[in-house]
């Protein structure tokens, strides 16, 4: 996979109710949802243990 898990990161964010905010340092974005909660994504997110760890954050039960 060429974009990694980005994709289905972003996906799951939106699905939760997260907007992106604006860019962060570097690859980084952020993301907001309307309680206020703040996630980092960064744009090359190749690792599977990563995008688990945003996910569960952000308050997802989605394991890729």
């Amino acid at each position: 996979m060429v974009d990694g898990y980005y994709k289905l990161v972003v996906k799951e964010l939106r699905r939760l109710g997260f907007e992106y905010d604006r860019n962060g340092k570097g690859s980084h974005e952020r993301w907001t949802n309307p309680a206020g909660k703040l996630i980092i994504v960064p744009r090359n997110l190749a690792k599977r243990h990563t995008a688990n760890a945003i996910l569960r954050d952000a308050g997802s039960d989605l394991h890729l």
